[in-house]
């Protein structure tokens, strides 16, 4: 059977990348102690109480999620916000963007009963528009219980990244993300993965935070998810992660629709909570803007 290879909080940056390259997963043991995991289950527990199972075999009839956590969860903000992860997702993902952002946010329990969910790329979402040469996804769990295999532990195909988008795999190439609470899992876009079935007694939680390129449609809906009145309790860092501000020089600004003195016109989001300016207030040369807006042409 396939394996997901395990390192340390210390591993350097260039050799977790490198397995990533290599397996397109890895997983970190032992980030967070579990009371920072209880926390966050404390803070969420209101929303865990009454959420409602899924409605069809992909999304589990046996599985719950809860989303919003960013507005919900302060616990979450920083799990967000880990230094560790954000390194190795600017990393990962800056190649081919001028910044990245918080893509998805949510809790997903799987629950005694449930099956295994079919195996998918992530980078499906949207509907094989980006060339596979560009990654649009760095995905982290962090595991809210213990992943096993008898418990649903995430199902993933190491190395399927590079694969023919049409070869499926053997049974003995499946990996299962097996890992303690308070370890983080982390996989692309590009790699074939799915839930696992819980054959035991106990249900298997993971709090799901997933990055993407800036200028990418985020799975989420920031901004209804976690609007401005919740936002700005939020640091000004984590407000630029979500989404409140520009992807660009001239990406995703945005205009007051009731000011007439023109001060909120086409401006950053950023503004909408003080008069910071973000690194793309100021206009490069009309040269470097075409430079900068065909560099990857091919």
């Amino acid at each position: 059977m396939a394996k997901v290879k395990h390192i340390s909080i210390d591993t350097p940056d260039e050799e977790a990348l490198r397995i990533i390259d290599q397996d397109a997963a890895v997983i970190i043991d032992d980030v967070i102690p579990d009371a920072e995991i209880d926390k966050i289950l404390n803070e969420l527990d209101p929303f865990i109480k009454g959420n409602l199972k899924g409605a069809d075999e992909f999304t589990g009839f046996q599985t719950t999620r809860v989303g919003a956590l960013i507005a919900r969860s302060h616990g979450c903000r920083d799990l967000a916000m880990h230094t560790k992860i954000n390194a190795l997702a600017s990393q990962f993902l800056e190649p081919h963007c001028d910044n990245y952002q918080l893509h998805f946010t949510s809790l997903i329990s799987i629950g005694p009963g449930e099956t295994k969910q079919i195996l998918h790329r992530d980078r499906g979402l949207w509907g094989g528009y980006i060339s596979r040469k560009i990654e649009t996804q760095f995905a982290v769990v962090w595991a809210a219980t213990d992943f096993t295999f008898k418990n649903g532990a995430t199902q993933l195909v190491p190395g399927s990244h590079k694969w023919d988008a049409k070869r499926e795999p053997l049974e003995d190439e499946i990996a299962y993300a097996e890992m303690k609470k308070g370890s983080v899992l982390i996989y692309t876009g590009s790699v074939l993965h799915g839930g696992g079935d819980n054959i035991s007694d106990e249900v298997r939680s993971g709090i799901f935070i997933h990055y993407a390129p800036g200028w990418i449609r985020q799975q989420e809906n920031q901004y209804l998810s976690c609007p401005p009145e919740i936002a700005k309790e939020l640091t000004p860092e984590l407000r630029s992660l979500i989404g409140y501000s520009k992807g660009g020089y001239v990406m995703g600004f945005y205009s007051d629709p009731n000011h007439v003195d023109g001060k909120l016109e086409s401006v950053t989001p950023e503004k909408i909570f003080s008069d910071s300016k973000d690194k793309f207030t100021v206009l490069a040369s009309p040269e470097n803007l075409v430079k900068g807006s065909t560099k990857n042409k091919s």
